[in-house]
């Protein structure tokens, strides 16, 4: 993985990375690549129509309701610094803008 690719990753998770920081990360981040890579190469080449290991099965359950509408509302809002209404009023954490 070479520096571009790096501060790109950098960028897209929004963190502040040092020149020297990079050059680390991207050693770092190469053997972990290539150590995946190995991975997938053994798992490749198993019988592809073994996709698990062991038993596989979904356990489901039916949906219930369990509290009446609005039972906690309030009591989740008195808890709360600001509301409006019957929302909760919390600062607004995401941005678009990219670097």
């Amino acid at each position: 993985m070479n520096k571009e690719e790096v501060k790109h990753l950098a960028v897209l998770a929004r963190i502040e990375l040092t020149d020297s920081e990079i050059d680390s990360f991207a050693g770092e981040m190469s053997l972990v690549i290539d150590y995946v890579s190995q991975i997938q190469d053994i798992v490749g080449s198993v019988d592809e129509s073994i996709k698990t290991v062991g038993d596989r099965h979904n356990v489901f359950r039916t949906d219930e309701i369990t509290n009446q509408p609005n039972e906690y509302t309030e009591r989740l809002l008195q808890g709360m610094p600001r509301t409006e209404g019957r929302f909760m009023v919390v600062k607004k954490i995401l941005n678009t803008d990219t670097e």
